[in-house]
């Protein structure tokens, strides 16, 4: 994977009126690279994906894609990318095989279309018209169309929403493999299980702005791990706790929690931690009944800043 940015976003802003839904953001996407743009509706992704695939100009800032303003010259951008929007809007009186073929006649150099069909499950549809495809299917010529120009870089917006896992496997493979060939990705998603299997880099925004960025590993190192269970005596009978009764660790990110018969720690040195707490149990008897030890998700980390985003200035948002 180059070093060099194929994507690049410095300062970048965005009004609607006195409304500012991007507000200086810098972000870079370097070639056989994916980035997922996470955030909860209104945290300003889709006005930021706007401007990179060129649909609208920033009000300030720069943004380039293959070297070049998607905006201003989207003559030398729009033959080298590939989009996917959460809803392209095609005829659904033309069957499949008829829309990916019109698709073709406008693209400088298509890929096969039954190859790209068959890429996406859906040569077997290539005769159903459009309007007859299930939500998914659609979402699957949706990803054939993006990805029939042969594209350098590709931009993936909520890409498998209304897909099966089988699909969203599926669509997991063909975009695992456009990567090994060189494409860039941008995605945006919802899903976050969709990010930790495919990005390389993770940029979680909100009110306009990229407030965390980084490898999974990177984004979630700031939240703590957990250890969670239920203890037990050696019949098996729940035995009461309250905070003193709890073990003392060497790292811990807040008071433990005890919810009903559940013990809830919260540690920044998990090995260390985890040990004394199983000779803790050891040494009172106890049995740790589902006993859990995880290091803290990409999950945790975005609600934790969705948290904190909710508790703030009350600022306004708009659907983006």
């Amino acid at each position: 994977m180059s070093s060099r940015p194929i994507v690049s976003v410095r300062g970048a802003r965005r009004r609607y009126g006195a409304f500012e839904a991007v507000r200086g953001v810098d972000l870079e996407v370097c070639r056989g690279e994916l980035v997922a743009l996470l955030g909860t509706n209104g945290a300003g992704k889709t006005s930021l994906v706007e401007l990179v695939e060129g649909l609208a100009p920033a009000d300030a800032g720069e943004v380039r894609v293959l070297g070049h303003d998607p905006y201003r010259e989207r003559d030398k951008v729009v033959p080298r990318v590939g989009i996917m929007l959460q809803e392209a809007g095609f005829s659904s009186d033309l069957t499949t095989g008829e829309t990916a073929r019109m698709w073709a006649g406008t693209l400088s150099r298509p890929r096969p279309v039954g190859e790209v069909l068959d890429a996406v499950g859906l040569a077997h549809r290539a005769d159903v018209r459009v309007g007859s495809l299930s939500g998914g299917e659609r979402r699957r010529l949706d990803l054939a169309l993006a990805v029939l120009g042969d594209p350098e870089v590709l931009f993936l917006d909520e890409p498998t929403t209304g897909l099966d896992p089988e699909s969203r496997q599926a669509t997991w493979r063909l975009v695992r493999g456009l990567l090994a060939d060189g494409v860039t990705v941008l995605l945006t998603t919802h899903y976050l299980e969709e990010a930790e299997a495919l990005a390389d880099r993770i940029a979680i925004m909100q009110a306009g702005r990229v407030v965390r960025e980084g490898t999974v590993a990177e984004v979630t190192a700031s939240e703590p791990a957990r250890i969670e269970f239920a203890p037990r005596d050696a019949a098996g009978r729940a035995v009461a706790l309250g905070p003193d009764d709890l073990p003392g660790l060497a790292g811990p990110a807040g008071p433990g929690v005890v919810e009903r018969d559940r013990v809830l720690l919260r540690t920044r040195r998990l090995q260390d931690d985890l040990e004394t707490v199983l000779r803790w149990a050891r040494e009172r008897g106890l049995r740790l009944h589902d006993l859990e030890a995880r290091s803290a998700s990409l999950e945790q980390a975005f609600l934790a800043l969705a948290t904190q985003d909710r508790v703030g200035d009350g600022r306004e948002e708009v659907a983006a």
